[in-house]
């Protein structure tokens, strides 16, 4: 067939646009006439005007056109969403909240709240990271070698060898903190390391665990009183975010010492119990031994940190934590130098006469585990645990006994009517008490005035009958007078003067 004959493109559409406007109703018609340019090549019906590109790829291999509504048909087109006012606004939001009220709608395009965790991620990249670990373990069980062997760093310069008579035990357990920053692919790290050097090295380990345990609530006071400041823009966080307690490869169960630093600390800092030194005992024996370190942290009720579980959780994420929880204590073994194994592999270990054991290698010791704990998928959860739960714990302990207590009307939701109730309820408490006390006042005066009145009145009546007395004495005088003048006696016996006296 000669393709000479076939309709062209334009022409086809020219014919598919009028069939389509002839089923059109009259209306439509009559505004797509009013409205259209003639031109020869569309049949009078102007062309549609070109679509902007998506931000977004189209997939399953739709098109860009497929999506897009019909402004003819009318019956198709999706509501418009409901809108809620009220003066009341526990009426609108009620109302807003009501699921008849909301038009719930599949996105017909790209918004651009999908990029915020790469805004968080940016945000984060750009300030970097901060963790604070925390070791506590008596000496010569490789703490220094394993934060380096943790880091893949050299946080610990080599020990050097001092002589015999410098090489005790300090008298008190100190506090040395170490700080690094350390970077990888970008993401940079501040890392400080508190480590204790003389715990558990005494004879009398009694007070041992106090200087942890102030050490700690002093890191507390500082971000506390940092909080309280008026300029709380930059604030450095030290808190403890993980303690690393090294439990000796003894084989039998918890020490004294242990159970009673790790009761004392267990309240303040997220608890991660580790067997140093695992390369000395047989695997049966690690196994023994984590069972008996665990029926001792239950009986004493003791809380070591344990991965959160959240509800969208998948499956692999689930299986990962409870692998890692299983492996709760951690038997590790700490090693920097690397060294060829007898297939030839260089690996970071250590050399014995039976063999090579991997750091690296999962089989031979929990190490993996515990840097997958603390770095690669808990350091989030250790930090959110310390700032949410143990520092809340130490803030609201420590505001109460400073006599501080919490208004439960603070945070309380406020209804104004209940409120405008409220108010009024206590003015008119108020009212009466004031009205209590001026009654009060006024009888207490009245009854100081009625007591001077009586006291006033009986003083009265007092001089009343004196007056009485001395007029009845008076009156009792000159009738006697009367008398004495009319019988013609005279008033004054004789014989006798005034001012002298008769004498015999």
């Amino acid at each position: 067939m000669d393709a000479s004959h076939l309709p062209s493109v334009s022409e086809a559409a020219a014919g598919a646009i009028g069939q389509l406007t002839n089923t059109l109703p009259d209306k439509v018609k009559g505004f797509l006439h009013a409205n259209s340019s003639e031109s020869p090549a569309t049949n009078g019906i102007s062309p549609p005007p070109p679509d902007r590109a998506s931000p977004i790829p189209f997939q399953n291999g739709s098109s860009p056109y497929a999506e897009r509504p019909n402004p003819l048909n009318i019956e198709s087109a999706s509501p418009l969403p409901q809108t809620v006012s009220s003066s009341n606004p526990k009426a609108a939001a009620a109302a807003a909240s009501d699921m008849r009220n909301i038009v719930r709608r599949k996105l017909t395009g790209y918004v651009g709240f999908a990029n915020l965790p790469n805004q968080w991620h940016r945000k984060s990249v750009r300030k970097g990271f901060n963790f604070n670990v925390m070791v506590v373990g008596e000496s010569g069980l490789g703490k220094s070698t394993l934060v380096n062997t943790l880091f893949n760093t050299s946080l610990y310069p080599p020990k050097e060898s001092k002589q015999p008579s410098l090489d005790f035990a300090p008298k008190t357990v100190s506090i040395s903190s170490i700080s690094a920053d350390i970077e990888e692919n970008g993401v940079r790290l501040r890392l400080n390391v508190v480590d204790t050097p003389g715990f558990g090295d005494f004879v009398n380990n009694d007070d041992s665990w106090r200087p942890i345990v102030e050490n700690i609530e002093q890191r507390f006071d500082a971000y506390l009183d940092a909080e309280n400041k008026v300029n709380r823009v930059n604030i450095i966080d030290n808190r403890i975010h993980a303690c690393v307690y090294f439990i000796q490869p003894t084989g039998h169960s918890l020490k004294p010492l242990d159970v009673e630093v790790m009761r004392r600390l267990h309240t303040k800092v997220n608890l991660i119990p580790v067997i140093a030194k695992a390369d000395t005992l047989t695997d049966e024996e690690i196994i023994a031994f984590k069972q008996r370190i665990l029926a001792d942290i239950n009986h004493h009720n003791i809380q070591i940190f344990e991965g959160p579980r959240y509800e969208l959780d998948d499956e692999e994420t689930i299986a990962e934590n409870n692998e890692i929880m299983s492996k709760v204590p951690f038997a590790v073994v700490g090693a920097n130098s690397e060294v060829t194994t007898p297939e030839g592999r260089k690996v970071r270990g250590r050399r014995y006469p039976w063999g090579v054991i991997e750091v690296d290698n999962e089989d031979h010791c929990d190490f993996v585990k515990l840097r997958q704990m603390l770095i690669r998928t808990h350091m989030e959860e250790l930090k959110e645990h310390t700032n949410n739960y143990l520092y809340e714990n130490y803030r609201s302990d420590k505001l109460e006994s400073m006599g501080m207590q919490q208004d439960p009307s603070v945070f309380k939701e406020v209804n104004p009517a209940a409120k405008q109730e409220e108010e009024r309820s206590l003015h008119e408490q108020k009212l009466e008490k004031m009205e209590r006390e001026m009654k009060m006042v006024f009888q207490q005066k009245v009854q100081e005035k009625e007591s001077k009145l009586k006291q006033s009145e009986e003083e009265l009546y007092a001089r009343h009958r004196e007056m009485k007395e001395q007029l009845d004495k008076q009156r009792a005088e000159l009738e006697e007078k009367k008398a004495r003048v009319e019988s013609g006696r005279p008033l004054e016996e004789k014989g006798k003067r005034k001012g002298f006296s008769l004498r015999a």
